[in-house]
């Protein structure tokens, strides 16, 4: 047994790893392609710059519903959700010592948080997730899109090259950049292989989650809410990272904002509309409490519009303190 678990172990890291690099390279070659095509930029980044660092989470939920574990959905969407405040907050405000954010970001995405939690936990509190509410989440997130390009803070192009000045290696920040980069066809071929290398690494990862959760006697829903979760909340701690070492704060917190909203409500409707959703009893008693928690935390933290180191101490101490109790479930 045990064995055959470490080689599980082993099999989920390799392929939570290969999901997370080809999310990666999708976004950035369409990104490229876009650009060459004469896209708009803000077409580009409402459908790959904001959704981008979800692919993860998008593709492990969509598998695990075909594999015959839509619970772990729920549990993804509510752990990713969770270690991105206190897990991906609480490293990049230790790291940077100060996180100071401008009052539009709290003024006008903050609410869109607020809202799509409530709608979220609202949704998951029976234990269920319907067809009905499913179609509510995808809804709120053609709301959220709508709200994203017609606000008043700038055109969705310049939030755009914000991003890319913010996060972006120098080699790739120049090309895109560029009004009209020129189109190279080696931008198709990695777009067509990190595609598929998504579709198969998500497969992989869910069937080694399946085959651990049997192995371990567990329910799938608790390894996707700790081990799926953080794994797939990488992205955003990468992103979150790279932009306040930068001194892009609003870009490092506005991430985990718009990540989150995608989260609930993107990939809770996508999920919704394929199969009802069961929501597992860990999910319900540990995550939907430390999910309010935290989202409340991050709202008192951003009405200061200042994150300090201790802050993100104590939300790390707290993801500590959520594990355990996942843990304890298991024991008992």
């Amino acid at each position: 047994m045990y064995t055959e678990l470490t080689t599980q172990i082993v099999f989920f890291a390799a392929s939570l790893f290969v999901l997370i690099k080809s999310a990666d390279y999708l976004v950035k070659y369409s990104e490229k392609l876009g650009l060459s095509l004469g896209v708009p930029q803000f077409i580009i980044g409402i459908t790959l710059i904001s959704a981008g660092t979800s692919l993860p989470e998008l593709a492990t939920s969509i598998f695990s519903i075909l594999k015959g574990e839509p619970s772990v959905v729920a549990g993804n969407v509510i752990g990713s959700n969770i270690a991105n405040i206190l897990l991906v907050v609480g490293i990049t405000t230790i790291i940077v010592k100060k996180v100071e954010i401008k009052r539009s970001l709290i003024r006008l995405d903050l609410p869109l948080l607020v809202a799509s939690g409530a709608i979220l936990v609202l949704t998951l509190s029976d234990g269920t997730f319907t067809f009905f509410e499913a179609l509510v989440s995808l809804v709120g997130f053609i709301v959220y899109l709508t709200y994203s390009v017609t606000q008043p803070r700038g055109p969705l192009a310049e939030k755009e090259k914000e991003f890319i000045e913010a996060t972006t290696e120098e080699k790739t920040k120049k090309t895109l950049l560029q009004k009209r980069p020129p189109f190279k066809w080696h931008y198709v071929l990695f777009v067509l292989i990190s595609a598929t290398t998504l579709y198969f690494s998500a497969d992989f990862t869910i069937e080694a989650v399946i085959k651990m959760g049997k192995l371990l006697n567990i329910e799938t829903s608790i390894i996707a809410i700790t081990a799926v979760a953080i794994g797939t909340s990488l992205p955003e701690l990468m992103v979150s990272i790279m932009a306040a070492r930068k001194g892009n704060f609003d870009i490092a917190l506005g991430n985990i904002l718009g990540s989150n909203i995608f989260n609930g409500f993107l990939i809770m409707g996508v999920a919704g509309l394929i199969s009802e959703l069961p929501i597992d009893m860990p999910v319900l008693l540990i995550g939907l409490p430390f999910f309010v928690v935290a989202t409340i935390l991050l709202v008192f933290s951003g009405i200061e519009r200042k994150f300090y180191h201790f802050e993100g101490a104590f939300f790390l101490i707290l993801y500590v303190l959520f594990i355990q109790q996942l843990y304890q479930t298991i024991a008992v």
